[in-house]
């Protein structure tokens, strides 16, 4: 039913009309369908796309996700994608086929969008406070027995809160939480010490409105980040889930939840999960990467634990954000008609890849070009020659973190190496 779900939901998706609200797209394209324009598999360069269009390696997404999912396997982890990434239906639906558990979410907006597509499982790693959330929750709880919701608790207020709203909602089916265990002093969310936790503990069992599954947290915002702080967190996080487990915090459980593991530490969340000791039940292991999908050509790049294991696979990044040269006022300078209302900018630069002439559609390596910042519709390139770009030409654009290059967009083409556009990526944000 579940999967029934998710494949009405997507037809729905590919019969959503083109028209002005999306960047990019070819404007003879305008009232077709997503499905009949994707079944026309133009051409990026000569189908008629305008700039600058943002583009999706069909090839290097698939890969990514093939990867991920051998990976998963390889170390006994169970994997919920974290979501935001991407907010891309079509691509939860990927992951899934993937082997994902389920998909991660960090508010009830993502939450809410994951089951009007019909996703069955949903690790909320935050803390849900919020009353009308809570009461939304309860009714999806209420009419579908096969859903399953997990959500972080790491306050006693929270707790309070929660089971406030609840109870006014008349739930049915308790929510089941996991205690967050915080990353240490000057972190982000979380209990910052196993005392806390068990006084949290004691709090849910002292609520029917919610069910204690399991211990989470992120280990990318451990301090001071490295192998040895990290692997020390994460065996506190694992003992914390012992500890409950011998006071009978778990009984009656089918199955306990440990969970962790963000873009760049997920090597070290395999090595200490694999410690985790038998419990009075299987234990889910539990990675929410959720980078991946994409990676990109800087921050995660840089950060993907496969660096440091090279013989278990590679990221490929699959972003390029195509713009073309609107202005060549100086040998030296030249602007793009892409910036930041484009292309992601929190954490780099974009990287100028290829270079792709105006003139006769060849491409060259973007050696010479350099992006030095970016305007909110421009992108300004140095260049060491004159002859480097010209005006007409289009540029080929690296970018850095995922999450905020999917958010510009609200339909991405998912091109083949040839430039043949076989789908197109509809994003809620």
């Amino acid at each position: 039913m579940a999967d029934e779900r998710l494949t009405q939901a997507l037809r729905e998706l590919a019969a959503e009309r083109v028209d002005h609200r999306f960047k990019a797209l070819p404007p003879d394209a305008e009232g077709r369908t997503i499905g009949e324009l994707a079944a026309e598999r133009r051409n990026l360069f000569s189908g008629g796309f305008t700039t600058p269009v943002l583009a999706l390696s069909a090839e290097s997404v698939e890969h990514n996700l093939a990867l991920m999912e051998t990976y998963a396997d390889r170390h006994h982890l169970a994997f919920a994608p974290h979501g935001k990434t991407c907010m891309a239906p079509q691509l939860f639906a990927r992951q899934l086929e993937y082997g994902a558990w389920g998909i991660t979410a960090a508010v009830p907006h993502q939450a809410r969008v994951y089951r009007r597509y019909g996703i069955q499982r949903i690790f909320l790693a935050n803390q849900l406070v919020d009353a009308a959330a809570l009461r939304w929750l309860a009714a999806e709880l209420a009419a579908d027995p096969g859903f399953r919701f997990v959500c972080y608790v790491d306050s006693l207020r929270g707790i309070e809160l929660m089971d406030a709203a609840l109870r006014q909602a008349g739930a049915t089916r308790p929510v089941d939480v996991v205690i967050e265990l915080g990353a240490g002093e000057g972190a982000r969310t979380g209990v910052r010490s196993e005392t806390e936790c068990l006084e949290l503990a004691d709090a849910i069992a002292g609520v029917d409105t919610l069910r204690l599954v399991g211990v989470a947290g992120y280990e990318g915002e451990v301090p001071e980040a490295s192998y040895e702080r990290v692997a020390a967190w994460l065996r506190r996080l694992v003992a914390l889930a012992v500890e409950f487990d011998k006071a009978g915090r778990f009984a009656d459980l089918d199955q306990i939840i440990v969970s962790a593991g963000g873009s760049a530490w997920f090597d070290t969340v395999a090595e200490v999960f694999a410690e985790i000791p038998e419990l009075s039940a299987p234990v889910l292991k539990l990675l929410r990467s959720g980078a991946y999908v994409s990676h990109d050509n800087g921050h995660y790049r840089r950060l993907t634990p496969f660096n440091r294991v090279p013989e278990e696979g590679a990221l490929h990044p699959a972003f390029r954000l195509w713009a073309q040269v609107v202005s060549r006022p100086t040998p030296q300078q030249a602007f793009l008609n892409a910036g930041k209302r484009d292309a992601a900018y929190d954490l780099d630069l974009p990287q100028a890849q290829v270079v792709r002439s105006g003139r006769d559609g060849s491409e060259r390596r973007a050696d010479g070009v350099t992006v030095t910042g970016l305007s909110d519709q421009h992108a300004w390139l140095a260049t060491e020659h004159a002859g480097d770009v010209e005006v007409g030409d289009w540029v080929g654009l690296g970018l850095s973190h995922p999450c905020t290059s999917f958010d510009k967009w609200q339909l991405i083409p998912l091109v083949e190496a040839d430039g043949t556009v076989t789908d197109y990526i509809r994003t809620f944000f």
